[in-house]
């Protein structure tokens, strides 16, 4: 089992940045924006790296998924993911729910949304920001029908070395967002290529791998975080540029570049690749 992450560990050698997203301040996050609208409709999906768990609430409140499972090495964001999790689902009015109608039979879906019943013409009933802010967040009902907050979950786990419960069933699609190049200083190419296996392993025939890669000129500030990955950047081999190729030794297609956004150091590529064999 790997050391935990705590708040008091002073650079993120493992990429775990606390405050990322205010760094990136996206109610909607631009890489998803880069994917189809249907992309995770339905789907089980693994987002590795979730940070703080935006992007992984994001997926399970407004992208239709059927399960979302963020992991994080670092226990401190888990905890955040959570409280994030619960902040969402407080400020979602009930005309923005996105609750999905096979899940939420009509009579539950409205004690869900709150006591008084709602209708398509009525969204008062919902949280303002402002009694999130002055209170807390609502808290969340334990009946759940499957619809967000409660397809939704977060795991602290290294989970390159370590198997969640989650992942026998197997996933439609795994994200990883802005962690290949964190994987590749911690654990060489040989750790890359385990991460990439795994991935291989835990997706569904037919399942979506979206990656985004760090480019190569961003390792040389990142490896002067600490000795270690100063003298794991001096074996390095494999290049961001060749990723897909080793993807597709695995049995993952060609891939498809969806894009390009972010701004400044944050500009990266987003793509997707299919598992096929």
């Amino acid at each position: 089992m790997p050391l935990p992450v705590h708040a008091d560990q002073v650079l993120p050698v493992y990429g775990n940045y606390h405050g990322y997203y205010s760094k990136r301040p996206f109610i909607q996050d631009p890489r998803l924006a880069l994917l189809p609208t249907d992309f995770f409709v339905g789907k089980r999906v693994l987002d590795i790296g979730c940070n703080e768990g935006w992007v992984t609430c994001e997926i399970g409140q407004s992208r239709g998924a059927q399960q979302v499972v963020g992991v994080d090495i670092d226990d401190t964001l888990i905890r955040a993911a959570w409280k994030r999790r619960r902040t969402v689902w407080s400020l979602q009015s009930p005309e923005h729910g996105h609750l999905r109608e096979e899940s939420c039979p009509r009579h539950r879906r409205q004690r869900v949304l709150g006591d008084a019943p709602t209708t398509d013409h009525s969204a008062h009933n919902y949280f303002p920001a402002s009694c999130e802010h002055s209170y807390g967040p609502l808290p969340i009902p334990n009946r759940g029908c499957g619809a967000f907050p409660h397809n939704v979950t977060f795991r602290t786990v290294d989970w390159i070395k370590d198997k969640i419960p989650e992942d026998p069933n197997q996933y439609d699609v795994v994200l990883g967002f802005s962690i290949s190049k964190w994987i590749h200083l911690n654990n060489k190419d040989d750790g890359l290529k385990e991460f990439f296996h795994r991935v291989h392993q835990c997706l569904k025939m037919g399942g979506l791998f979206v990656l985004e890669p760090q480019p190569w000129d961003t390792y040389s500030k990142a490896r002067r975080m600490s000795e270690t990955l100063k003298e794991n950047a001096k074996y390095l081999q494999l290049r961001p540029d060749g990723f897909g190729e080793l993807l597709q030794e695995l049995g993952f297609n060609p891939g498809q570049r969806m894009g390009v956004t972010g701004k400044g150091g944050f500009r990266r590529p987003v793509d997707v690749y299919l598992k096929q064999r």
